[in-house]
């Protein structure tokens, strides 16, 4: 069931997932993309683990970049655009523990987490979002089910998972991986708290997902995987004696994209 509209006023990050139309969310993974995007009109960004992960050298879900998760936050959390991070499963077991991690992104101005369950116990998952909930109310905690993502779904055990995290006070839910049509309209209709679906070129155009419902749709680690493919494709034209393909930024264009100056908490 879709929430109402939100009516007056400047919009809070909740507010931008009870409107007519989805919250697209694109996720950075650096100062300059993250300035870039927002500069496109984007209220309000996230950022991608596998991105973070990857420039660190560090595997992705393996609660291995807390450090550089927060440091990216730092980074980002103070620019005028509404932060939400990827924390993946918070980085520990311990509800206390996450709590205490998203105190500290609060801290340095993110407004939003996302945090998975890693198709861990749903129990587990709902102690660490009741927890965060505790420590940092005005948190938006955007619950993340991996029953998709992991391939290991079930006609019941996603919505289970979506109840049980909605009840333990998640303000939002997250399926990646989910691209069926009537299986999102099924979760539409029956969540009380606004749906994410992550963006697949092979899964519903952003007006279909609108139809069916979708408050906020993710990019994912899509941007930068698309980043990435093109430098490797712009090298192989080089080496190939080819102009570049694509559009390509001017030194003076991201030279402007500005320069943080670090701050500490």
């Amino acid at each position: 069931m879709r929430a109402p509209r939100a009516t007056s006023g400047s919009p809070s990050f909740a507010d931008l997932h009870r409107t007519d139309a989805p919250l697209l969310l694109p996720n950075a993974w650096d100062h300059a993309s993250a300035t870039a995007m927002a500069g496109l009109g984007f209220r309000a960004i996230g950022t991608t683990s596998l991105a973070v992960a990857a420039a660190a050298g560090l595997p992705d879900g393996a609660s291995a970049t807390r450090d550089e998760t927060l440091r990216l936050a730092l980074t980002l959390g103070s620019q005028p655009f509404l932060l939400s991070v990827d924390a993946e499963n918070g980085f520990s077991d311990d509800p206390d523990e996450v709590a205490e991690l998203a105190r500290q992104l609060a801290a340095v101005g993110a407004v939003g987490v996302n945090l998975e369950d890693g198709l861990g116990p749903a129990d587990r998952h709902m102690a660490k979002i009741a927890a965060v909930k505790a420590a940092v109310p005005g948190l938006f905690v955007n619950a993340r089910t991996d029953t998709y993502w992991l391939g290991e779904h079930s006609t019941t055990e996603t919505p289970a998972r979506l109840d049980a995290y909605q009840q333990a006070g998640a303000d939002g839910v997250f399926v990646p991986g989910l691209t069926d049509a009537g299986e999102i309209a099924a979760l539409v209709e029956r969540l009380d708290v606004p749906l994410n679906i992550l963006y697949s070129p092979a899964g519903p155009t952003v007006p279909h997902l609108t139809d069916l419902g979708v408050s906020r749709i993710s990019f994912g680690s899509l941007l930068y995987r698309r980043a990435l493919g093109a430098a490797l494709e712009a090298v192989d034209d080089i080496r190939g004696g080819r102009t570049p393909r694509g559009r390509t930024p001017t030194y003076q264009e991201v030279e402007s994209l500005g320069i943080v100056t670090a701050r500490h908490v």
